[in-house]
């Protein structure tokens, strides 16, 4: 197939899959309904754009908050749509064409990391998901990665976690992308609409397994550094193992 036809495809069923999922969407929210639409509209999205979805474990459904590696945009889709997340995003997605309101449609919480006198409303933001049982997410390393290497977690977007507002997990989760991580991992100096075209002309389907790593409690931790860095070694060690049954280390 080549590239323009290919590309246009996958825009056509994202295109079908938003004008399906958002009507129905807005209608439950009229009625005053709690919608399922953001997360099929996710599931939808991440099969149209070319994603192939594995789930390894089993992620939680209530009083969870996940903790992921980041690589792409994809990871949005692909994690939405499996556990139905709300996630924690900067405030730059916010101001983004259609991308900001469809993020606020899954209850995304936008953090200002440079703005200090906010700080407070923030914190306040993520416990209050966190007391109505919304299932959250993060990506602490605070950008993407190359698809080779975890970078280092920053303790400080776990502000509004540490103490616990309520009694909840922690589940750590490695986004695994095989052979094709370091092809679809979004760099940083590559722009936001480059990327999107580039995956959505690639040439077959993008592999993508969620390994649901065990659960913990952060009240086990004395602060929100150790907690980061707890989760951040459970992928490591979920990664090493994966390479070392698969004969490449």
């Amino acid at each position: 197939m080549r590239t323009g036809l290919r590309r246009a495809r996958r825009l056509g069923a994202l295109t079908g899959s938003l004008a399906l999922c958002l009507p129905l969407h807005l209608i439950w929210k009229a009625l005053g309904l709690r919608s399922p639409w953001p997360r099929r509209f996710l599931a939808l999205a991440a099969r149209s754009v070319g994603a192939r979805v594995r789930i390894d474990g089993s992620p939680r459904e209530r009083d969870i908050f996940f903790i992921a590696n980041h690589l792409s945009w994809i990871d949005i889709l692909a994690l939405g749509g499996t556990t139905g997340t709300a996630f924690i995003s900067h405030d730059g997605v916010a101001g983004w064409p259609l991308v900001g309101w469809l993020a606020r449609q899954n209850g995304t919480i936008f953090i200002a990391r440079t703005d200090r006198h906010g700080v407070r409303d923030q914190i306040a933001t993520l416990r209050a998901a966190l007391e109505r049982h919304q299932p959250l997410a993060l990506f602490p390393e605070g950008t993407t990665s190359d698809g080779t290497t975890l970078l280092p977690f920053k303790p400080a977007l776990l502000a509004g976690l540490m103490p616990p507002p309520r009694d909840l997990d922690i589940q750590p989760v490695w986004i695994d992308y095989g052979a094709a991580a370091r092809d679809i991992a979004w760099h940083g100096e590559e722009p936001a609409g480059v990327n999107a075209m580039r995956l959505l002309s690639r040439k077959g389907s993008i592999p993508v397994t969620l390994h649901f790593l065990e659960p913990f409690d952060p009240e086990d931790y004395p602060d929100r550094k150790a907690v980061a860095e707890e989760a951040r070694n459970r992928i490591l060690a979920r990664q090493a193992a994966s390479l070392a049954s698969s004969g490449t280390v």
